[in-house]
């Protein structure tokens, strides 16, 4: 009798179907890129040096970085949260890069001139979540 009930009660289980609406499961992603950093002075960029070439208007102190194309269509789209291996924190994707660049982020220095510099060109892992 029992096992009766057992399988009567799988059964049930199987028929009714799946609640929907479950919340979906955020799939992490990770990529190898060529690194740089930039800074907002008028000899770096076109126009004013503080609104980015996606419209966004940067401010010292902001974790914002620039993509290349290929990147985006990988989903670091404007807005999306990233992670760079050797920098603390979590930077925002604020800015574009020109379409001749692969596989690269540009990271904003703000005014800071020496700490691009120090930063340089490195070759860091980035993650996301999409």
């Amino acid at each position: 009798m029992r096992a009766r009930s057992a399988l009567l009660a799988l059964a049930a289980c199987l028929l009714v179907p799946a609640p929907t609406g479950l919340a979906k499961v955020p799939r992490v992603r990770s990529v190898v890129v060529d690194a740089t950093a930039y800074n907002s002075l008028p000899e770096q960029t076109e126009g004013d040096p503080w609104l980015s070439a996606s419209g966004h208007r940067l401010e010292p102190g902001m974790r914002a970085i620039a993509v290349s194309p290929d990147l985006a269509k990988l989903g670091l789209v404007h807005g999306r949260r990233v992670r760079i291996d050797g920098l603390h924190g979590e930077w925002f994707v604020r800015d574009r890069m020109p379409g001749r660049w692969k596989r690269r982020i540009d990271i904003f220095m703000g005014e800071d001139v020496e700490a691009a510099l120090d930063f340089g060109r490195r070759r860091v892992r980035i993650h996301w979540q999409e």
